[in-house]
């Protein structure tokens, strides 16, 4: 199915050179050519591995689980355990109570990690015609980093300590599979390096399906924003991309830290094709539906674009390896992932220059947005807020909404909302654990945890009702609270009929308390308690035997009915009993009955086992058919979640309520700050706020200059932040703020090359400068740091000047141009009604550089910043007071302070010349001239021979 290399038996040998490797098998244990001699369980393991050639497999052998040939030396290597030679075979072994941890290590190294059990147990196999031979085995599950989802990897075995349940369930990093396909639909675009492209990401341990197409640039910076926007753990690509995406893909995954890198399953081009993507999920959904909504169903589906079906047919295909394609059943739950009716355009670029996600020094969560905005109690909550964070809204009555719901909490005195925040603490992930029981991958103990976990909500929330109803007024709070208990309402019937010990213990015998709907399982018990009855009535015949009335069975070492005697007794014993154990004291026997009805009560007993396993599955599957509305109402909870973490953070910080309106083009910030670097200063260091006047029916662009490291970019990250935060329904840092509904942030800054694109650090700044033009409308927000600052002064002023007019003259966005460009500052001039000149104020120091030596020209300035946004334009960027700051040896400052008095000094001549030029060139009266002429002789030589020249 999937594209894997061929099997070779002498790779999965023992990797010693003094021992012979077999080259091929045959149905004897004897490698006829090189007279190896398999064991049997070496020959078992052989089949299974070239069936699951790329998984490293842990097969059950009794207490153990162990690793043969290839798969033992990496499981040493990654796992630190002992790997030896056994046999024919390099092998390493784990207690099986410790193989959810094991498993968990492989699959974050990104292995894919194959489980294989015994199928058979003692008792059973010692009835059935393959008595003699090995025990049966068979691949029970597959994991990898997104299908890491059952019993063997996320065991919840001490229910009653919180802790444990916390640590264990802790775990709420999003693990999105990602199926990308591309069409190059003709030539003349594909030598451009465009493509469409559909993808398909889904997360199965939550149950989330989303999907997307659209059309991308050889530059691929659409598809690099969903990749970073979902944060894959595994991508499933066909065997063959573009150049174009495979560069992006290698660039993304070697970004990954190597404990976390993202894993890449590749998969024959065939299953990428419309015909056979076609057919496939023609038979799955035709195949699944189990009444007539099939057909609305596979409308749906085949509604999609192209390349999305050709993305879905793949994933199903893959997830069928792992039995969890289940969860694509119902379209109904899919979500397109950008919906510009929705949300707000947030790409690649913006996602990393914003920092919305990780920071970008060590790209982890701490000094990003959503690192500010976090304070949910849930993982599930957790989730959500990031999911939020990345799609700000773009309805003001669903914005609205939201900051209703943060406004009652921050001004309500009730305290319904504190009860209803206490609920929330030290939950499980109840999301996952639904979903793990929607796939009956779950264990008894995951199942009590989760159900009893929703049925304790239910229960608090619903004594919350009358309470809600009269204190709760914000819609969006109260319509979700109130359909909470509705929703969970059946967990109690399975609360009910479960054994609360049997499920703590995974005793599934006894996991039933009612065995009405159950009737397999009472008809077993029923055949047990009649061998048990039997058994206890020879107890009756066997103390008549040896004449002995208070004879009874004991159990030793687990053997039970043992009849115990003296050894001094021992003659006694009827020559037919069994000796089964003794000690130096007394000696035990089974009496042929025993013997007999014992074997026949320990099959019964396995048979249960099995008979439990077959109904638990049942059960677990008549659990499944309320999976929908239980997923309702933990997203209710996840919601409940995020908004009581939007208003802990409006609480903490001098945070105001934005005023979000859609008809109006506009950002408004009183005294704003950026809210990031405001938590992490603290209340030691106090971040200066700004002011912001951006308005489409008048200021729309603010060009901003001002020294090296004035807070220019702060500022603009600091409104392109408050921005978003203001359309996810949050509060802000500021004392006033009004937002007109932006479509989309666009930037451009820093300054860094693209190694695995094949990129230069120009070409990169204005590639995202090209797809800013392409992408932007009057309705986004354009920031633009420095652009042209790669390349040659000349051309880079001539780029950003450009550049700047079209935006003004034709996009007419509300823009933030940084730049130390002065000439481009002109633009004002030219649009004195949209342009607005600004620089971030600072002092400069004089004394300090006088005290440094006689010749001030050859010291540079001391600067002070005041990091304030002020009218007009900084002549200057005093570029070697940050030179200071970074410790520049003091010889070459001084070089540089010379080198560029003389260079400003040159410029400024020139500046003097063009402009006495201009003004002798419009005079026209001989006496004026004359005057000119005087001044220019003393002035400039050159300048006297321009004055001569127009005089004559």
């Amino acid at each position: 199915m999937l594209e894997e290399p061929c099997f070779d038996l002498n790779q999965f040998s023992a990797s010693h050179k003094s021992y012979e490797k077999p080259q091929n098998t045959s149905d004897t244990n004897i490698n006829k050519r090189t007279k190896t001699v398999y064991t049997p369980l070496e020959l078992q393991v052989i089949e299974l591995k070239k069936q699951y050639k790329d998984a490293i497999l842990c097969v059950e052998c009794g207490y153990k689980y162990r690793f043969f040939g290839e798969d033992a030396e990496i499981a040493a290597k990654e796992l630190n355990i002992f790997c030896h030679l056994d046999h024919n075979f390099m092998t390493a072994s784990i207690p099986t109570f410790r193989l959810f941890v094991h498993v968990r290590r492989l699959v974050a190294k990104g292995h894919k990690v194959g489980v294989v059990k015994q199928t058979e147990t003692a008792a059973l196999k010692a009835v059935g015609e393959n008595k003699s031979s090995l025990f049966s085995r068979k691949l029970t599950a597959l994991y990898t980093k997104s299908t890491l989802i059952g019993e063997d990897v996320n065991p919840l075995l001490k229910l009653d300590d919180p802790a444990d349940v916390e640590e264990i369930t802790s775990d709420v990093t999003d693990n999105y599979l990602l199926c990308i396909c591309e069409n190059e639909e003709n030539s003349r675009e594909k030598k451009k390096g465009d493509a469409v492209i559909g993808i398909v990401a889904i997360q199965p341990t939550t149950g989330e399906v989303f999907f997307d197409s659209f059309q991308d640039s050889a530059s691929r910076l659409e598809l690099e924003s969903r990749v970073l926007r979902l944060q894959p753990v595994e991508l499933l690509l066909p065997s063959n991309l573009s150049d174009q995406s495979e560069r992006l893909l290698k660039s993304l995954t070697s970004l990954s830290l190597h404990d976390d890198r993202i894993r890449i399953e590749r998969m024959q081009n065939i299953h990428f094709e419309y015909s056979h993507a076609f057919q496939l999920i023609t038979d799955f959904y035709a195949r699944e539906a189990l009444d007539i909504t099939g057909s609305q169903k596979l409308s749906v589906i085949l509604n999609l674009a192209k390349p999305v079906i050709c993305s879905l047919a793949a994933i199903i295909t893959y997830l069928k390896e792992f039995n969890l394609e289940k969860i694509l059943n119902n379209p109904s739950n899919f979500k397109q992932l950008s919906s510009e009716a929705e949300y707000m355009k947030l790409n690649a670029t913006t996602l990393k220059n914003l920092e919305i996600l990780q920071n970008q020094t060590d790209l982890k969560t701490k000094g990003s947005l959503f690192w500010v905005l976090d304070h949910t109690k849930t993982c599930f909550g957790r989730r959500k807020l990031k999911k939020w964070v990345t799609q700000p809204l773009m309805k003001s009555s669903e914005i609205n909404a939201r900051l209703d719901a943060v406004s009652e909490i921050l001004l309500s005195e009730s305290s319904v909302f504190g009860q209803i925040q206490n609920h929330l603490c030290k939950m499980p992930d109840v999301e996952r654990g639904l979903c793990s029981i929607y796939h009956k991958k779950c264990s008894t103990q995951e199942f009590f945890l989760i159900v009893s976990t929703l049925s304790r909500v239910e229960a608090e929330i619903e004594a919350l009702v009358p309470a809600i109803r009269s204190h709760v007024k914000a819609p969006l709070l109260q319509n979700a609270l109130l359909e909470i208990p509705e929703l969970l309402h059946p967990m109690k019937k399975y609360l009910k009929i479960l054994n609360e010990e049997a499920a703590k213990t995974g005793d599934k015998t006894q996991l039933f308390k009612d065995l009405t709907d159950f009737p397999t399982i009472r008809k077993r018990k029923e055949e047990i308690q009649d061998v048990l009855s039997q058994i206890q009535l020879h107890l009756q015949e066997i103390r008549r035997l040896i004449k002995n009335a208070s004879a009874d069975y004991v159990t030793v070492s687990g053997q039970e009915f043992l009849i115990e005697f003296k050894n001094s007794l021992i003659s006694s014993v009827p020559s037919d009993w069994v000796k089964v154990s003794s000690t130096k004291a007394v000696s035990r026997f089974h009496t042929p009955f025993i013997i007999e009805n014992y074997r026949h009560l320990n099959q019964l007993r396995e048979q249960l086992v099995l008979d439990c396993s077959a109904e638990w599955l049942i059960f677990l599957d008549s659990f499944s058919e309320h999976y929908h509305s239980m997923a309702k109402a933990v997203d209710h909870l996840a919601a409940v979640d995020c908004i009581f973490s939007l208003a802990k953070m409006a609480k903490q910080g001098d945070y105001c309520r934005p005023i979000v309106q859609d008809k109006r083009r506009e950002i408004i910030i009183k005294n704003g700050r950026h809210p990031v670097i405001d938590v992490l200063l603290g209340e030691q260091d106090q971040y200066v706020p700004n002011s912001t006047n951006l308005s489409g029916d008048g200021e729309n662009v603010m060009i901003i200059t001002g020294p090296n490291m004035g807070g220019k970019s702060s500022y603009i990250k600091q409104v392109a932040l408050i921005t978003v935060m203001a359309q996810i329904g949050s509060y802000v840092p500021a004392e006033e703020s009004a937002v007109g509904i932006v479509d989309g942030i666009f930037t451009r800054m820093g300054a860094a090359d693209n190694i695995y694109k094949g990129r230069s650090t120009f070409m990169e700044e204005l590639t995202d400068t090209a797809e800013i033009i392409r992408k932007a409308t009057s309705r986004s927000l354009v920031i633009l740091d420095e652009l042209g600052r790669g390349t040659s002064t000349h051309d880079g002023i001539a780029i950003a000047h450009a550049t700047l007019e079209y935006f003004i003259r034709d996009v007419e966005s509300l823009t933030l141009f940084v730049t130390h460009y002065p000439s481009v500052c002109e633009l004002e001039k030219i649009y004195p009604s949209n342009v607005g000149n600004y620089h971030m104020a600072f002092l400069v120091n004089e004394e300090e550089s006088e005290q440094k030596g006689s010749e001030e020209e050859e010291n540079p300035e001391f600067i002070t910043f005041l990091y304030q946004i002020t009218r007009g334009v900084a002549a200057r960027s005093y570029g070697l007071n940050v030179a200071k700051l970074a410790d520049v040896p003091e010889e070459i400052l001084k070089t540089a302070a010379r080198k560029s008095k003389e260079l400003e000094g040159l410029v400024n001549i020139k500046r003097k010349r063009l402009k006495y030029f201009a003004e002798i060139w419009n005079i026209n009266d001989s006496q004026e001239l004359q005057k000119w002429k005087k001044i220019c002789e003393t002035e400039d030589d050159r300048l006297f021979l321009i004055s001569h020249i127009l005089l004559n």
